[in-house]
């Protein structure tokens, strides 16, 4: 990697769930699949896709698994919580970055999880909330979903919803259409007297 180099890492988790609004005793939600897309320079350089095994809640829910389409056995045979955080630490070295997920839950989530861990937060980079960003660019009054965001688009998205490598290159894919929108109403700056006039051309009429 150069100096110069800048990665987006775009970035999607899948949690536990309760089985209703009655939360067991000391219920969180923990990262059982995590998924991640690096561009560096705008190019996509790698991705990451697992099943996490939860820790303190380990059976998952008939409405976690049927929400989520996740078997137990699936997350039974994840990497560990610590692992993931030692990917994540991996990508957050490559390069300085900025890590871009749709909404906040995310990062709070993985927060919460480390804390409840004792290990470090993988990331040392900023952090951008997409989905806040399109509700401001857009004047949205509510936070719309990811699907529908790409959908408003007249795209689709890519794979199955809440698959997260799916959501993450959908993530991806949302910010670059946002980002085009951004340039093309960006107010082109305002011309300097030397570009206005040309002096050149003035200067020849003076000397006749």
């Amino acid at each position: 990697m150069q100096a110069k180099d800048h990665q987006y890492l775009f970035l999607d988790f899948e949690f536990t769930m309760p089985e209703n609004k009655t939360k067991p005793r000391g219920f969180f939600p923990e990262i059982i699949e995590a998924g991640l897309v690096s561009v560096i320079n705008g190019q996509v350089y790698d991705q990451f896709s697992s099943y996490v095994k939860p820790v303190h809640f380990p059976t998952l829910t008939e409405r976690c698994k049927s929400f989520l389409n996740i078997a137990q056995e699936q997350v039974d045979q994840g990497i560990s919580f610590e692992e993931l955080v030692h990917w994540l630490q991996e990508y957050d070295r490559l390069c300085p970055n900025t890590v871009i997920t749709w909404g906040n839950m995310d990062m709070k989530v993985l927060r919460h999880n480390c804390l409840q861990a004792n290990l470090p937060f993988p990331f040392t980079g900023e952090h951008r909330d997409l989905a806040m960003e399109y509700k401001m660019f857009f004047g949205e009054r509510n936070q719309t979903g990811l699907r529908k965001a790409v959908q408003e688009y007249g795209k689709e998205g890519v794979g199955k919803a809440h698959c997260a490598l799916d959501d993450a290159f959908t993530t991806y894919n949302i910010f670059n259409l946002v980002e085009k929108d951004k340039k093309y109403l960006a107010k082109p700056e305002q011309p300097t007297i030397g570009e206005r006039v040309d002096f050149s051309q003035l200067l020849k009429k003076f000397a006749l």
